[in-house]
């Protein structure tokens, strides 16, 4: 299974653990290997989680990276073209 099937396949779930605000793939700075990307407003220690709100490691043997991002919100207008 590719990254992006196993994304698929587990978004909606990653989506509903405490702290995440999005999923995405993408390649890992190191060894350029395809990974599932989760953004969070912050990272928290795993043994200050509820079991159900950790992150795996993998996904369908697919690396798992978590990238703070903090707070993200809609920028009204912000990017658009004329």
């Amino acid at each position: 299974m590719d990254a992006r099937q196993a994304r698929d396949l587990h978004a909606d779930r990653l989506l509903q653990l405490a702290n995440v605000n999005g999923v995405a793939t993408g390649k890992d700075e190191h060894s350029g290997a395809d990974v599932i990307v989760v953004f969070v407003v912050r990272k928290v220690p795993r043994d200050r989680l509820r079991a159900h709100d950790v992150i795996p490691d993998e996904l369908e043997g697919v690396p798992v990276r978590v990238l703070a991002v903090g707070g993200l919100s809609a920028q009204d207008g912000a990017g658009d073209e004329p």
